[in-house]
């Protein structure tokens, strides 16, 4: 008996002792491999690794079978149905749009390696500026106000171009808000936190503000959500073994930003944080809704100007939809065109969904196409709304998405689909194409 009480009291100061004075314990009483401790990060109180540890293995989960069994029947259904993979493997078909925002905040640490382990092969930083001309991962400059907790925030609040107005509900006056980028520093962007991409109009204080999240989506996941600058985003992915389509957004603010901050400055910078990394040109797709942007790097960067990505969202006219439109495109050095998802398809006289003649004199004018994008619209029982604008009367239940991702991929020819949840895009991929996305 006195052996064990010794035994014991030994035990308990070794690990007193450990717990003080052994690298790598911490207070959490976590222990972690010694020369480690330093990746651990603590931002604002949320402790995790700071770089993600290893690519992650591949899990598409419930929903693509869930979005099979909805389909109407038909030789796809029972295709997609006996679809027999047992290691469903990342594929460059599909691609993370901002991470994956259907569940999580998007452009944040946490949407993009749920996106990755979804199995998008490739994964988009949309790039904006901070008022110190540092390059973050932000939808629009102008977008803060609805994607993170800034104007609940005072003193970040009242730097913000509109900063938070209440609403009047005797007089139905909607709330105001409008934060930019170049509002805050890097240093203080670095501050907030990412949340699902949605604000309550009829608010009438910041923290009500803040809501508003579509019943379709979640805040399940916003309680944690890590925003990223652009060169961390390079690091992250580079872990993740996933790709890059970083986006050019186009500033709200007037150029040159201050007088001295020029777009083709701020277009420079985009690639040459790739340069600074590391990253094959091969391995990066940079986008940009500015066709001056993309002749940019087409011109002045041609290793990375070989894979721009020109996202055309001009309205479908006789002219922009012709071939001799697209031809001129291609001569001017652009070879990747990515428009939304409906000017790509069209339906036949049988109500079937078919490529488009903007789709078909793309191809033919040597042009890869990309398409966005797909597990953004809801429920798709009504038609499923703008992305699905001119093949609506096609689409009455939520299967009706790998329909459409079938033309796209099958018909159309895409080279990728950009997903606000990618295991769709990863399962479509895997069971109806080789590992690298084609057929």
């Amino acid at each position: 008996m006195k052996l064990r009480v010794i035994a014991s009291v030994v035990l308990s100061t070794l690990m007193a002792g450990a717990a003080n004075a052994t690298p790598g314990w911490h207070d959490e009483r976590q222990w972690m491999p010694p020369g480690l401790e330093k990746a651990w990060h603590d931002h604002q109180g949320h402790k995790g690794w700071y770089k993600y540890q290893g690519k992650p293995s591949v899990q598409v989960g419930a929903r693509p079978y869930w979005l099979v069994e909805d389909m109407d029947d038909g030789p796809l259904k029972e295709r997609l149905k006996s679809c027999d993979v047992r290691n469903f493997q990342a594929t460059d078909f599909s691609i993370g749009h901002r991470g994956a925002p259907l569940q999580f905040p998007e452009h944040t640490r946490e949407s993009y390696i749920a996106a990755a382990r979804m199995g998008a092969g490739i994964l988009e930083c949309d790039v904006a500026f901070t008022k110190d001309r540092e390059l973050v991962c932000r939808h629009a400059q102008n977008d803060l106000h609805t994607t993170t907790n800034i104007v609940t925030i005072p003193e970040l609040n009242a730097k913000c171009t509109q900063p938070f107005v209440p609403a009047d509900p005797a007089s139905g006056t909607p709330a105001k808000a409008e934060c930019r980028t170049s509002d805050i520093t890097l240093a203080e962007f670095k501050t907030l936190e990412g949340k699902m991409d949605a604000y309550d109009p009829m608010a009438t204080t910041p923290e009500e503000y803040v809501g508003g999240t579509a019943d379709w989506r979640t805040d399940l996941y916003a309680s944690r959500g890590t925003l990223m600058t652009h060169r961390e985003s390079i690091e992250l992915f580079k872990s993740l073994g996933a790709k890059f389509t970083p986006e050019l957004k186009t500033p709200v603010v007037d150029m040159p930003f201050e007088g001295e901050y020029s777009q083709r400055d701020y277009a420079r910078q985009m690639i040459q944080d790739y340069i600074d990394a590391g990253i094959n040109p091969k391995d990066v797709w940079p986008q940009s809704f500015n066709l001056d942007d993309v002749l940019f790097w087409v011109n002045e960067m041609p290793r990375f100007g070989e894979q721009a990505v020109f996202l055309d969202q001009s309205p479908i006219t006789p002219d922009t939809e012709s071939l001799a439109h697209m031809e001129s495109l291609k001569s001017r050095g652009v070879n990747i065109l990515a428009p939304a998802l409906w000017k790509m398809l069209a339906l036949d006289s049988y109500g079937e969904i078919e490529p488009s003649e903007y789709a078909r004199n793309a191809r033919m004018a040597g042009l890869d196409l990309i398409a966005w994008t797909v597990e953004r619209s809801g429920p798709l029982a009504n038609g499923g709304g703008w992305y699905y604008q001119t093949v609506s009367d096609a689409i009455n239940n939520d299967g009706d998405v790998m329909n459409v991702i079938d033309v796209l991929a099958r018909e159309v020819g895409v080279i990728g689909v950009f997903s606000d949840w990618p295991a769709t895009t990863t399962y479509y991929a895997n069971c109806m194409m080789n590992p690298k996305g084609r057929r």
